[in-house]
């Protein structure tokens, strides 16, 4: 009986791979040496990509394959790889998934995209360009990089980046920033909200800006900022008590303010057509 058992259960598992593999489903393992700061390209229109650190000289990327409507493309040119998903007609958002699991060395500069997959880099610094659709954006923990973003409506959040240069764009994804600073932290939204929860660092340039979306901005006591905010047709509220400074319009009560706090050493600027802004006390 349990020679039996075993025989129907070893002919069930045989049936589902032949299936997987008449489906096309299946798993790519890819391989590459590299020397120090290379670039990785992986573009996916439909699924996920994750990328972690890993040696330092090597690049390893996991594509796991949903039908056969779409195969992996790969090529190495020197210090440089890129890995396309290629789509076969009649390829859709289901049939032409392609899952990635990526492992780069710290150093590595990454360029991901992807239409509907959540996008994910973390513990880096190498430069990190993400694009996408609709999926959601995570980059943590990134030091000494540029960190480019650009997004239609999927949720970005960016968490423990550390003197980086970060430039994002968005249409209507909501953008929450934890522990963010840099030379250059910039964030521009048509309609999606920017929250950002930090200190705004030491000598860095901050320019937060959403056309209609919220806007709020929470600091310590002892950060050191010289603010500008406005919103022309939304409400602005301030939490700091901040010393005078002149602004480059009119200030209004209620819908712009302007000043500096301790030793002024970051410029923040905080901008809304139509948005509420708030600068508030941690």
């Amino acid at each position: 009986m349990q020679n039996q058992r075993h025989a129907l259960k070893l002919s069930a598992m045989l049936l589902l791979a032949s299936a997987a593999f008449a489906a096309g489903e299946g798993r790519k393992d890819l391989r590459y040496i590299v020397g120090p700061h290379s670039t990785v390209s992986v573009t996916n229109e439909y699924g996920p990509i994750s990328v972690k650190p890993g040696a330092a000289n090597q690049v390893i990327i996991i594509a796991v394959t949903h039908s056969g409507k779409v195969e992996i493309d790969q090529s190495q040119s020197g210090n440089r790889i890129d890995v396309l998903s290629h789509l076969f007609p009649g390829a859709d958002a289901q049939t032409g998934r392609v899952d990635y699991q990526v492992q780069v060395p710290p150093d590595a500069s990454l360029i991901l995209r992807s239409s509907t997959g959540a996008l994910h880099a973390e513990r880096l610094h190498g430069d990190v360009t993400l694009e996408g659709a609709t999926g959601n954006v995570d980059v943590r923990d990134v030091s000494d990089a540029h960190v480019h973003i650009k997004t239609l409506k999927g949720p970005i959040t960016l968490t423990n980046i550390h003197d980086g240069h970060v430039e994002v764009t968005s249409v209507s994804g909501e953008v929450v920033m934890d522990s963010v600073s840099g030379p250059l932290v910039q964030v521009n939204s048509t309609s999606g909200k920017i929250f950002y929860d930090g200190d705004f660092g030491s000598g860095g340039e901050y320019r937060l800006a959403s056309h209609t979306g919220d806007i709020e901005a929470t600091a310590p006591d002892d950060a050191s900022i010289e603010v500008i905010a406005r919103s022309v047709k939304g409400k602005v509220e301030n939490d700091f008590r901040l010393q005078p400074k002149h602004a480059p319009f009119t200030i209004k009560a209620g819908s712009a303010f302007a000043g500096t706090m301790n030793k002024a050493a970051s410029s923040v600027r905080l901008f809304s057509f139509s948005g509420k802004i708030h600068l508030k006390k941690r």
